[in-house]
């Protein structure tokens, strides 16, 4: 079965879905990753418009291209320890997608959906509060329409730090995988983001990666695991 994963940021794949990523390609599933902003770019000290020298000093924009280098020399890291191949990388601003027409983030997906011809797709959930997982979600599910395509399952994730910070809309899980064997390597594949990986409390830290996934366990009869809302499912 051919998966794509379609995330707004480097280390969203591994937060969401890092463990089920796993067990597809260890059933020999082919997986391909896309990451849609850069990650990097709203962390510029000045300037708002997206062009090329975000209104930075030279010396601020070569420093903010080494970091965007950086997270995806991290994300390649990830990705092999899920054992992803396929990797593709876009450079739609950080936190700032709502700033770009949503057609042409549809289209960038359609794309995508062409080439890999999936069965399913993972992605974002449409009550992230990150403006970015949202314009994400909204592009996929307006690209996976379910007319002359591949694409049969559309399936979300949460993402600790995002997901559980916007009201009233809740995630709502209602499909639940046993990660029980593959834990240990989506927590290593977050570690291997190295700027993006921080201490407990937070979220984002591998002690509540354990935590989440020991709650999603208990919830679905497992000692850990994911979980995710299914959007669509058509069987034919």
């Amino acid at each position: 079965m051919n998966i794509l994963v379609i995330v707004a940021h480097p280390d969203d794949e591994i937060l969401g879905a890092g463990g089920a990523i796993l067990k597809h390609t260890q059933k020999g599933d082919i997986v391909k990753i896309i990451y849609l902003a850069t990650g990097i770019t709203s962390r510029r000290k000045s300037g708002h418009h997206n062009v090329s020298s975000y209104e930075s000093k030279t010396n601020d924009v070569k420093h903010m291209k080494k970091e965007i280098e950086d997270l995806r020399t991290d994300a390649r890291k990830a990705c092999s320890l899920l054992k992803v191949k396929n990797v593709k990388f876009y450079e739609f601003p950080d936190n700032e997608m709502d700033s770009i027409p949503l057609l042409k983030v549809v289209k960038t997906i359609e794309t995508e959906i062409e080439m890999h011809k999936p069965t399913r797709v993972y992605t974002h959930h449409y009550g992230d509060l990150n403006v970015d997982h949202q314009i994400v979600y909204e592009a996929t599910l307006t690209a996976c329409r379910p007319v002359n395509t591949t694409v049969k399952e559309l399936i979300c994730f949460e993402v600790p730090s995002s997901t559980e910070w916007n009201y009233p809309i809740t995630f709502n899980p209602n499909y639940f995988v046993n990660i029980k064997s593959q834990l240990e390597v989506k927590i290593k594949a977050m570690e291997a983001y190295k700027n993006e990986i921080r201490k407990f409390p937070h979220p984002r830290s591998s002690e509540n990666l354990r935590v989440v996934a020991k709650r999603w366990g208990s919830v679905s009869g497992n000692e850990v695991a994911e979980a995710f809302e299914i959007i669509r499912m058509i069987e034919k």
